[in-house]
């Protein structure tokens, strides 16, 4: 084998590692964690900066760059710059940092559970269920599902 040959082999075999170790590093986003646990993406709005997840307790946090609001139908959310809780598959418990506007007051929202095809979110004595499918894209800070021509920045 000449040294050319060699050569070119080399570059080919390191250039081959390089990708497969530069794949193989790539952290799964917080919306695929979330759908890994056989909820919808979308109960994530975009804007998800970064995730950490312990996948024996299901302890989560998920971080923003800032505090993200939208509504969805007739509810006023907001998602503060970090969320937390226990995630499990098709629930998520002990959420912090999401509340909804119930009449005047911003309410904590405690519980996301995935049942029949739809999600129910729950306030505690409170909650609003909606139909799984809504939720497969993920809501926008501003605008939420509805953005249609609006201005927004993020």
């Amino acid at each position: 084998m000449s040294s050319n040959a060699i050569a070119t082999s080399t570059r080919i075999l390191f250039l081959f590692l390089t990708v497969s170790f530069a794949v193989s590093d790539q952290k799964t986003t917080g919306y695929d964690a979330v759908k890994s646990y056989n909820l919808p993406a979308g109960i994530l709005p975009k804007g998800v900066v970064d995730y950490k997840l312990n996948p024996k307790t299901g302890d989560f946090n998920v971080y923003f760059n800032g505090t993200c609001k939208f509504s969805i139908q007739s509810y006023q959310l907001k998602y503060n710059a970090t969320i937390s809780g226990v995630i499990s598959t098709g629930n998520v418990k002990n959420l912090n940092g999401v509340s909804v506007k119930v009449l005047l007051f911003w309410v904590n929202k405690v519980e996301v559970s995935l049942d029949s095809g739809n999600l129910d979110f729950s306030v505690g004595v409170a909650s609003a269920s909606f139909p799984a499918a809504d939720f497969v894209e993920s809501p926008q800070c501003g605008c939420g599902f509805d953005c249609n021509g609006f201005l927004f920045s993020s």
